[in-house]
C-alpha cells in the first residue's frame, strides 16, 4: 500500500484498517460514538491552524480531517447505510441545488437575489427532510420551534450561552446575577448528592446543570464563558509549565515530584504573575 493523491486509496486503507482479522484491533472495535469525540477535535486542529496562518500544519490537520469523513463513511456502508461515495454526491447535489445562478438558469444576479433564492430552496430542503424523518420514524426534531435556531452543532458552552440568550428575549431569564449565585449552590448540593449515590449517569446530568448555571451566571455579568474558560486555560498552561521548568532546573521530574512539590511551585508561579499584575 503506498500513498496518493487519488481519494480512493484514503477509502482502501480505512477499508484495510476495517477488516475484520486482517485489519487494525484498535479501528475494528470503534463506532459513531466512539469515533465523534476525535472528529470534534480534528475540526478544531484546523481551526487553530488557521489562527496560527500554520499552512504545513492546515495541510496536516484538513488531512486528518478528512480521514475522519472516511471513517464514518466506512462505518455506515458496513451498516448498510451509506458509502463515501454518497456523501459526495449528496454534497454536490445540495451545491448545485443551492446555486442555480452559476450551475443552471436564474435570474438571481444580486446578492439580495440570491439570498432570497438561497431561502426558497432551503425551505425546500427542510420539507425534504422532515419527509425523510418521518420514514424512518425519527420524531424528536431540534430544529423546530422557537430554540430551533440555535444550532446544536457548536460547542457546548457556546450552544448553553446562545440557548439562554434566546429564552431570555420572551422573558424566560433571571433578574438580576444574584439568585444565580444561590442557583450554582444549589446545583453544587446536588452534585456532592450525586457523588455519595455513587450514580454516575446521575453525576454527569448534576455536573452539566453545574455548568450550565455557570454560563448563565457569565452571562449576566458579560463574561463570555468560552473566552473566560480560554482564559483560564491559557493561565493553567502557562503555570504548570513553570512548576516543569522548575523542576528541571533542579533536577526533579514531574512524575517524581510529590503534590506538595507541586503546589509549592504552583504557588509560587501565581505570586509571580500577581507582581507582574
Amino acid at each position: 500500500m503506498e500513498a496518493s493523491k487519488d481519494i480512493s486509496r484514503l477509502i482502501e486503507i480505512m477499508a484495510a484498517l476495517r477488516t475484520p482479522v486482517t485489519g487494525c484491533p484498535w479501528d475494528l472495535e470503534q463506532n459513531f460514538s466512539t469515533i465523534k469525540p476525535y472528529t470534534i477535535e480534528e475540526a478544531y486542529e484546523v481551526a487553530d491552524a488557521i489562527e496560527r496562518n500554520d499552512m504545513d500544519d492546515l495541510c496536516e490537520e484538513l488531512g486528518d480531517l478528512l480521514l475522519q469523513v472516511v471513517f464514518h463513511a466506512r462505518m455506515a456502508e458496513e451498516a448498510g447505510e451509506f458509502s463515501f461515495g454518497d456523501v459526495v454526491q449528496a454534497i454536490t447535489k445540495k451545491m448545485i441545488r443551492r446555486h442555480p445562478h452559476v450551475f443552471a438558469v436564474s435570474d438571481a444576479a444580486t446578492p439580495d437575489a440570491v439570498k432570497l433564492q438561497w431561502d426558497d430552496i432551503k425551505t425546500e430542503e427542510k420539507r425534504a427532510r422532515a419527509e425523510r424523518r418521518a420514514r424512518r420514524g425519527i420524531t424528536e426534531d431540534f430544529k423546530l420551534g422557537y430554540l430551533g435556531s440555535v444550532h446544536r452543532a457548536q460547542p457546548a458552552l457556546t450552544e448553553a450561552l446562545k440557548l439562554q440568550q434566546r429564552a431570555a428575549k420572551v422573558g424566560f431569564d433571571w433578574s438580576a446575577a444574584e439568585p444565580i449565585l444561590d442557583k450554582i449552590e444549589e446545583e453544587i448540593g446536588e452534585l456532592r448528592e450525586a457523588l455519595r449515590d455513587g450514580r454516575q449517569d446521575k453525576v454527569s446530568d448534576e455536573l452539566g446543570d453545574l455548568i450550565f448555571a455557570l454560563v448563565n451566571i457569565g452571562r449576566h455579568v458579560r463574561a463570555d464563558p468560552e473566552e473566560a474558560l480560554r482564559g483560564t486555560n491559557t493561565k493553567f498552561r502557562r503555570r504548570f509549565n513553570y512548576i516543569e521548568t522548575s523542576l528541571q532546573q533542579s533536577n526533579e521530574t514531574l512524575e517524581a515530584a510529590t503534590l506538595e512539590r507541586m503546589e509549592e511551585l504552583w504557588q509560587a508561579a501565581k505570586a509571580i504573575e500577581r507582581k507582574l499584575d
